[in-house]
């Protein structure tokens, strides 16, 4: 593909032209017609040149006249823009700067961990493929990094101090800790009523062995307890910032672990109040009763259908519902979260409505039961071994009909889960930080993908908490974005948020030694993102060194 100049009465044009071989012989297609040339400043023409050549190669040769042959790169530039602005201000490249100035390495490690976190929060999935993505960003200082960088200093960040004070059986001191206490430190008038916070935990299995020690059988929220486990928990201030995050065996059980865990914590940081935040089958009943004891404050996820106090009584308990919007939202939003507060057996119950996932699971249900009589049709043993069908069904010796109460007793639970808190906080702050704390783990959760595909590379302790902390530290950075967006009065949708900024892109262009940027236009929320970072858009074409 090659562009070439149109001369048609006293104007230029630009098209945009490729070669193709028919019945032996060289023609030439015309795949789109750019424009005037004196006219290429215009955004719509930017963008339509943009589009074109990132379309078909990374790299295209350009005649822009017939003496001079000119090459063009399409790249993306919102996100490193973005994001090297907030690495840089969140204190994260000074941090990992400052550890490195008495090692010496062969590669530059703080552009090693930029590239991998940048590229866990724009792509789930391996880091084998980080280097083909990065070939479609313009990240400076990343030319000549190879996957072996990559993993070589996620190992860096894992590693164990000489000095382990304050260490706990579970979970040694690392060079990670070292980031998390100077980020916090750096940016310590950010955090300056840190009165209290909140730790969340999830597990996380591997498909291989799972390091010498951390790797282990134990509760796994994936109902893979064949599998090895580790434990993630991550620490949120009030105001949704990560502080830190912390890994231990998942064998380990919690009572032994966790107050261990929250007391180095404390420590680390100055912390004064501290709330678990966890699923019911996480924490033990042993381990609740000490935490109650120490006046530790816990937000659980109750097992409704399992609970039968939950199921019969809490569920079934009258009460009005109180709309519930996140900060940044308006009363706009067609479905908000509903919250109720209920006290049963001196115990406080949160129940809470999501009512498009109602709405969801009303639906799904809905489906499976037109199913379910479509399959009756040809009798009973048509439905053998389908667990799914079954809970829908009463069943004889020789026939099966549908179970209205059952169908009934099922739409209880739609769109509902319910918590159990021992904290005075309202109802709705309550429901707001579990809902909140979901994308923490969500984000730990897709360290899943990383680990399991090439679990060769994770076979050392070390290796996987490099990996979980680079989650940890793209977590830092989208949250410290979505504060920034909030503070200046926009709530997106993280999808929208990638999209947009992806969309931003840049070709280079060189003719006759000089060198020229074009970018294309500002799409979605880009604009805004850019204003909420307080960074400059590029501008449409500049001539660059």
């Amino acid at each position: 593909m090659f562009a070439r100049i149109k001369k048609s009465g006293k104007y230029q044009y630009l098209q945009i032209v490729e070669n193709r071989k028919e019945k032996g012989k060289v023609k030439q297609r015309v795949i789109a017609t750019i424009g005037r040339l004196d006219r290429m400043q215009s955004k719509g023409r930017v963008e339509t040149l943009i589009r074109s050549l990132s379309r078909f190669s990374e790299r295209t040769m350009m005649i822009l006249t017939g003496k001079s042959d000119v090459s063009a790169e399409a790249v993306k530039i919102g996100p490193p823009i973005i994001f090297e602005r907030l690495w840089k201000e969140t204190g994260i490249g000074k941090a990992i700067k400052d550890l490195l100035q008495d090692r010496r390495f062969e590669f530059d490690v703080e552009r090693a961990i930029f590239l991998t976190v940048l590229h866990r929060l724009m792509v789930s999935g391996s880091d084998r493929f980080c280097e083909r993505w990065r070939r479609d960003y313009l990240l400076e200082g990343t030319e000549d990094l190879d996957l072996h960088h990559l993993y070589r200093a996620m190992t860096f960040l894992g590693e164990e101090l000489k000095d382990q004070e304050d260490a706990t059986p579970f979970t040694p001191r690392c060079n990670k800790d070292l980031i998390e206490e100077m980020i916090f430190y750096d940016q310590r008038d950010m955090f300056s009523e840190l009165e209290l916070v909140f730790f969340d935990t999830t597990s996380i299995y591997f498909e291989g062995r799972g390091g010498e020690t951390i790797g282990q059988k134990g509760f796994s929220k994936d109902h893979r307890p064949d599998l090895n486990q580790m434990v993630v928990g991550a620490i949120i201030d009030d105001k949704g910032r990560p502080i830190c995050c912390e890994m231990w065996p998942g064998n380990t059980t919690d009572v032994k672990t966790l107050i261990p865990v929250t007391d180095r914590i404390r420590k680390r940081f100055g912390i004064n109040r501290l709330c678990i935040v966890a699923d019911r089958g996480m924490i033990s009943a042993e381990t609740i009763k000490e935490l109650e004891e120490r006046n530790i404050a816990y937000i659980l996820g109750t097992r409704m259908r399992l609970v039968k106090e939950i199921k019969l009584d809490v569920l079934s308990r009258g009460g009005r519902y109180s709309k519930v919007y996140p900060e940044g939202a308006t009363s706009k939003d067609p479905a908000p979260l509903k919250v109720k507060q209920l006290i049963y057996n001196k115990k406080r119950y949160i129940v809470c409505l999501n009512p498009r996932q109602a709405r969801k699971d009303a639906r799904d249900r809905e489906a499976i039961i037109t199913s379910l009589k479509e399959q009756l049709k040809k009798g009973p043993k048509s439905l053998i071994g389908n667990k799914g069908y079954r809970k829908y069904l009463k069943l004889d010796k020789d026939s099966a009909r549908i179970d209205i109460d059952k169908v009934e007793y099922e739409s209880r639970f739609d769109g509902k889960w319910v918590l159990t808190t021992n904290m005075d906080l309202s109802a709705d702050k309550v429901a707001l930080k579990y809902k909140e704390l979901w994308q923490v783990e969500r984000v730990f959760r897709d360290v899943k993908s990383i680990l399991e595909t090439r679990p060769v590379y994770h076979q050392r302790d070390e290796n996987i908490r490099g990996h979980v902390f680079c989650s940890f530290l793209a977590l830092v950075l989208r949250k410290e974005l979505e504060r920034r967006l909030n503070h200046a009065g926009h709530v997106f949708e993280w999808s929208d948020i990638k999209q947009d900024l992806k969309a931003l892109q840049q070709v280079t262009i060189e003719e006759d030694g000089k060198y020229f940027a074009i970018r294309s236009e500002c799409k979605g929320h880009c604009g805004k993102i850019f204003q909420a970072v307080k960074v400059a858009v590029p501008p449409t074409i500049r001539e660059v060194a």
